[in-house]
């Protein structure tokens, strides 16, 4: 497998630590082999310099030049459609699912838990049947 996800100036990352976590931002410098510049100018991100590993790479990218300025990197995100690319991606749909089931009240999880015995039983059933 090849490794396709490299540390570039223009790549989306989402922050995966801090006060921003789980927020995208873009990489707009690098500064050594361990930090990096970002400005998520769109995301409510400051921009920062910030440690490697305190981000997750993604695979989206735009077409922005070292050091570009916040209103550079808002039109390089509206010409890339970054923010529908990340919403359609697979990732943002987990964090989204996973939001939804953080927020479930007691009687939601008890309906799950109780629709996932019904369904169970029921494939249960088909597979005796076989």
């Amino acid at each position: 497998m090849v490794f396709t996800r490299f540390v570039e100036v223009g790549r989306v990352c989402m922050i995966n630590y801090g006060k921003d976590k789980g927020k995208l931002a873009t990489i707009v410098d690098i500064v050594d082999g361990n930090k990096c510049l970002i400005d998520g100018c769109n995301t409510g991100v400051a921009r920062q310099i910030i440690t490697f590993r305190r981000i997750a790479l993604t695979d989206l990218t735009c077409e922005i030049g070292r050091g570009a300025r916040a209103a550079c990197i808002k039109a390089a995100w509206k010409k890339g459609g970054v923010a529908e690319a990340w919403a359609k991606s697979s990732w943002a749909k987990k964090l989204a699912a996973k939001a939804v089931r953080g927020n479930l009240s007691d009687f939601d999880r008890f309906k799950v838990m109780v629709a996932r015995k019904q369904k169970s039983k029921i494939v249960a059933a088909k597979v005796k049947s076989m």
